[in-house]
């Protein structure tokens, strides 16, 4: 059904001045490609670290811990979800929560997957510390390769991007999205290293459009 847009709104935008509109538009744009920039240069940095990283945590008797705070929490969140759907036992402690009693969580057969575009989020960084003297290993998720999270890290994955997408070059935007498509690369490679099928999806998923149509149950079922 077509969307008939609001008169109020319709009158609001007409007053808007063209100049302004076409600016806005020129930021939408400028946002996608420089985005598409960051996620692009992220291939090349698939390197000896990111194979490291990448058996690590294929040899990960227990979890894979992602934590972060803020955007970065968020993303982390997103890729933990994303790892554990397909054959990655992953689950997400944010970075304060840690503080008060639910870095307990974690185990020595864990790892931990720290986000911090930074890598001097106070909160990620003093989780950190905690798990290194426990002798847990971190790995670092930030686009500042000489940062505290970096320097308290076993291994750090590079997602520096050059700006960030927004005009004032301050919102996470280029390094958010950056963050999560290094978390899906390294998912991806996860299921091809544990040979993950559609079966073992579907059993993972049994709900939704998704897990009916793996299931063979079509869209009516």
């Amino acid at each position: 059904m077509p969307v008939v847009p609001n008169r109020a709104d319709a009158h609001r935008a007409a007053e808007l001045p063209r100049d302004l509109v076409t600016r806005g538009l020129e930021a939408a744009r400028s946002a996608i490609e420089t985005e598409a920039a960051a996620v692009s240069a992220l291939a090349d940095r698939l390197d000896g670290v990111f194979l490291d990283v990448l058996i690590a945590v294929a040899a990960c008797e227990g979890h894979l811990v992602v934590t972060g705070l803020g955007k970065s929490g968020l993303v982390g969140r997103k890729i933990a979800a994303t790892l554990a759907s397909t054959g990655t036992p992953a689950t997400f402690i944010h970075a304060g929560d840690a503080l008060h009693g639910d870095s307990g969580a974690v185990t020595p057969r864990d790892l931990v997957l720290a986000l911090s575009a930074s890598g001097e989020t106070a909160e990620v960084c003093a989780f950190a510390r905690m798990l290194a003297e426990r002798d847990i290993p971190v790995i670092a998720m930030t686009g500042a390769e000489e940062s505290t999270l970096a320097k308290l890290a076993t291994h750090t994955l590079d997602t520096m991007v050059l700006r960030e997408a927004d005009p004032l070059n301050l919102a996470p935007t280029a390094s958010t999205t950056a963050a999560l498509v290094m978390g899906d690369a390294l998912a991806c490679a996860l299921v091809v290293l544990r040979e993950f099928t559609h079966h073992d999806f579907a059993r993972f998923h049994p709900s939704g459009a998704l897990g009916r149509k793996l299931l063979g149950l079509g869209e009516d079922a």
